[in-house]
């Protein structure tokens, strides 16, 4: 977070209901202008080789005229009606949507200014760019829903949290997604098993977890397959990627956790050490070979996170680029834009894992497989967690 940037308790971000939509009108504007002015600056602080980058320029434009759209809004006066309030939540469905594709578009810009910063550097502003993108559309989605949904339905759903989300029917949701992208790239799938507490439910932003998830299957999925047809070819079955559910047995550690673990062959010891690395994955070579079932490159799917380069920055979905394209642009629900081939995907992933006080750790066992243990805090009782 920008050092700028004032943290706020979760609980105040998430404390607003359809039956206090005005004060959450008034959260909201005490709250984006200073969150975009921070990012503003900070874009603003880059070296300026960088900050001309037209990608990159670009971003700082958007992020310009949004923190200008907000502050005037607010300028205008307090929101103390519905009808106010339907005006700000369609300028705030604006502002969602005119920064869709930042994160893909601010990709293209450091894979092209890589030289002009180090990868600590290029790590450290994305990983606070995203950060704050993440409890910017946080604060608008909250606040578009419970305006939207003045009489909800189901009472678990609060804004964007639901208060019962399902691991494991997330996990049956996203694992039959991948499974078919799965099929259609690279022709055959794992299947998936679950085991655990397979009856947990917790309140969680199901979005990000949706993204959490399908990222971290794709993975899986797809290196079981490699791993598996380069090795013993067609005539055995994948083995199976095994999903374990585990709440916490005590109020005192609440949280949710997940063993997503697979036979794919592992990461190579080379690659283990960058996998988490935006400036890796930007970096990297973005041929096709990294996407040929027949170039192992060394670490699988895990390492090759560059895979297809980042044409699918300007539309380009041809070769390798498309390679899980689908998938990965799952991203557009929580904001990161269409991510196919970028590398960003572990990275991401590990960063809304963080977001909420959870975590995201990977292990590897090089010819063997990989487990990833995801660990997710219970958002009922996150409200001492600073966002």
């Amino acid at each position: 977070m920008c050092p700028s940037s004032r943290l706020i308790p979760l609980a105040s971000l998430l404390a607003h209901n359809s039956a206090t939509v005005l004060d959450s009108a008034s959260f909201v504007l005490s709250q984006l202008p200073q969150r975009l002015s921070s990012r503003v600056r900070a874009f603003e602080s880059l070296p300026f080789i960088v900050g001309t980058n037209p990608f990159i320029s670009r971003t700082l434009d958007s992020f310009r005229q949004s923190r200008d759209t907000i502050a005037h809004f607010a300028d205008d006066g307090p929101v103390n009606n519905l009808e106010r309030n339907a005006s700000l939540a369609r300028t705030l469905e604006q502002l969602v949507h005119a920064h869709a594709n930042d994160v893909p578009t601010l990709a293209k810009g450091f894979h092209q200014c890589a030289k002009y910063m180090t990868p600590e550097e290029i790590t450290a502003f994305l990983d606070n760019a995203i950060r704050s993108r993440i409890v910017v559309r946080l604060i608008a989605e909250q606040h578009i829903a419970i305006s939207n949904t003045p009489d909800p339905l189901d009472d678990d759903i609060v804004g964007v949290v639901n208060n019962r989300c399902s691991p494991a029917e997330m996990v049956k949701t996203c694992a039959s997604f991948v499974a078919e992208m799965c099929d259609a790239t690279v022709g055959a799938s794992p299947n998936c098993v679950l085991d655990g507490d397979v009856n947990a439910t917790f309140a969680y932003v199901q979005v990000h977890m949706e993204y959490i998830l399908t990222e971290l299957l794709k993975n899986a999925y797809r290196a079981s397959v490699e791993h598996h047809l380069r090795r013993d070819g067609r005539m055995s079955a994948i083995p199976p990627v095994v999903i374990t559910i585990s709440a916490s047995p005590s109020p005192a550690r609440p949280y949710m956790s997940l063993r997503i673990r697979d036979q794919g062959g592992g990461v190579s010891p080379t690659d283990i050490s960058r996998i988490f690395s935006y400036a890796y994955s930007t970096a990297g070579r973005s041929g096709t070979a990294a996407g040929s079932l027949d170039d192992d490159g060394g670490g699988g799917p895990y390492a090759a996170q560059h895979i297809g380069g980042v044409a699918s920055v300007d539309g380009d979905d041809s070769g390798a680029g498309s390679l899980f394209g689908d998938i990965t642009s799952k991203g557009l629900q929580v904001g990161v834009g269409t991510l196919a081939g970028l590398g960003y995907g572990l990275p991401l992933a590990r960063l809304y894992c963080n977001f909420f006080g959870g975590s995201l750790e990977l292990k590897s066992l090089h010819g063997h497989g990989t487990d990833v243990f995801v660990k997710l805090r219970n958002l009922r009782d996150a409200g001492d967690v600073m966002v």
